[in-house]
């Protein structure tokens, strides 16, 4: 992965940038020691790494926007990061960057349960912001996998989504509005406390945006009442490809579970290794939740137990009670955790058409016999979103490379057949130079343009999304 060369002028001047940070912020929130910012180098994409110029650490909008009015001003690049679990490099810093990191900005603004809505720092946790309205009874719907620590900034930037999405949607549709700060440090709101903005959607382009075009610093998001109740049901397969079509079938008969979890063999057991979840010895497992009243419940998963019985499964196993669903659960959150206990591994996020699954799928499988890297499938598959996760030794030479062309050759292969390059962990590095291959020219420049009027000097999260020759024409130009 080719990466930016340091700005040498920026980190020659290092010392009296961080002294004018200092004058906006206190002691402890500006970081500039190699060692403490050590932390900072990397996101979850882990086989990257760069020091930045320095780590800001603010508690409020208003010091947000003074820190990038700075950065503005000194024509200094600026690196937003919520809690850098993204997994495609978002959050990468480079040398010459100073990174925002929103961790301490962490409150609950306000809760209205009549209206349905909770405005929070966009620091706060994903899971936290369920975790302060639970008792009211209402719950927040995206729910990624890494939800116990990262970020409603991150979620915003990448446009995550998780397990429960294919009922509920994904950041997108449960974001009401934004304060953004613009790179000049200006501030604005954007949306609101109510159903759609007037005028031009700018909320929709600031979801999933990747901090390319401000700092989102606090967050609007609907919150739902919990349902009646809720049940999983495990279901497995001979083989992928079967599991697969079982899925296409739920789909294509109009049945809408909350979620559809897909796991493969390796997977599996990784995470009953992990976890204990009691998972069937099978090649593919399914685990479908509904929810609604016992009678709903009943009849749904009645009508996917009889769709799934024409694939031949190795075994349908319904939930119970409350601790067995806890723990059906517990294995799929838990696992990438599993899977980096045995090997290191990149994980994609393409998305694909569902009736695709199964070609998918054997594509996949080809094509880890062309590499000899083995892989283990996790993903969500009633949307189609894929997470293979590519196996490798990052302590031999050429896997890493060997690796990223695998992977490469997959997302290549999800535009083939209709998808896209990513479904919610961004394209930040990992994905950038595939870009050109998803979108003709006059489409990315389209793209651009957006970044042009949002931040002209295009400071905001360098060397993400695009080509690094594009950005380096824009920012000369």
């Amino acid at each position: 992965m080719e990466m930016p060369v340091p700005n040498a002028a920026l980190l020659a001047r290092k010392a009296q940038i961080v002294a004018k940070l200092h004058d906006v912020l206190p002691g402890d929130a500006v970081i500039d020691d190699a060692r403490e910012t050590k932390a900072y180098e990397c996101d979850a994409l882990s086989a990257y790494a760069c020091p930045p110029l320095c780590v800001v650490l603010p508690r409020s909008t208003e010091e947000v926007a003074a820190v990038l009015k700075i950065c503005h001003a000194e024509a200094v690049p600026v690196v937003p990061r919520g809690a850098g679990t993204s997994l495609a490099g978002g959050a990468l810093p480079t040398a010459a960057a100073v990174v925002v990191g929103l961790a301490r900005m962490n409150q609950v603004l306000e809760a209205d349960f009549d209206n349905r809505f909770i405005r929070v720092q966009a620091g706060r946790t994903n899971l936290s912001v369920t975790g302060a309205v639970e008792e009211e009874g209402f719950f927040y719907a995206p729910d990624p996998s890494s939800q116990l620590a990262c970020a409603i900034a991150g979620n915003i930037a990448m446009n995550s989504g998780g397990a429960h999405c294919l009922k509920y949607g994904v950041t997108t549709n449960n974001l009401l509005g934004v304060t953004l700060v613009m790179m000049d440090g200006t501030v604005v709101e954007i949306g609101g406390a109510h159903l759609d903005a007037g005028g031009l959607d700018l909320l929709g382009v600031i979801c999933g945006s990747e901090g390319q075009l401000g700092v989102v610093t606090e967050a609007t998001l609907r919150i739902l009442r919990q349902p009646e109740g809720a049940r999983p049901v495990l279901i497995g397969f001979d083989s992928n490809e079967v599991a697969g079509a079982c899925v296409s079938d739920i789909i294509r008969a109009g049945v809408l579970p909350v979620a559809i979890e897909f796991m493969d063999r390796p997977c599996i057991e990784a995470c009953e290794a992990f976890a204990h979840a009691g998972y069937p010895e099978c090649e593919a497992l399914l685990i479908i939740e509904v929810e609604g009243s016992d009678a709903e419940i009943d009849d749904q998963l009645g009508r996917i137990t009889a769709i799934a019985r024409r694939h031949d499964p190795v075994e349908i196993r319904e939930s119970r009670s409350v601790e067995e669903s806890a723990a059906i659960w517990l294995g799929r959150k838990s696992a990438f955790g599993a899977m980096g206990q045995i090997n290191d591994y990149m994980c994609l996020d393409g998305t694909i058409p569902v009736t695709e699954l199964p070609r998918m799928l054997a594509r996949i499988s080809e094509l880890s016999k062309k590499y000899g890297l083995d892989v283990a499938n996790v993903f969500h598959a009633g949307d189609g979103n894929m997470h293979p996760l590519i196996l490798y030794d990052a302590n031999k030479p050429g896997d890493l490379e060997l690796c990223e062309a695998f992977g490469a050759e997959v997302l290549k292969f999800c535009v083939d057949v209709g998808g896209c390059l990513t479904g919610e962990h961004g394209v930040g590095i990992e994905k950038r130079d595939l870009m050109t291959y998803q979108y003709a020219p006059e489409d990315l420049e389209a793209q651009l343009r957006v970044k042009d009027v949002f931040d002209p000097r295009w400071l905001l999260n360098p060397a993400k999304v695009f080509p690094l020759s594009i950005t380096a024409a824009r920012r000369n130009a």
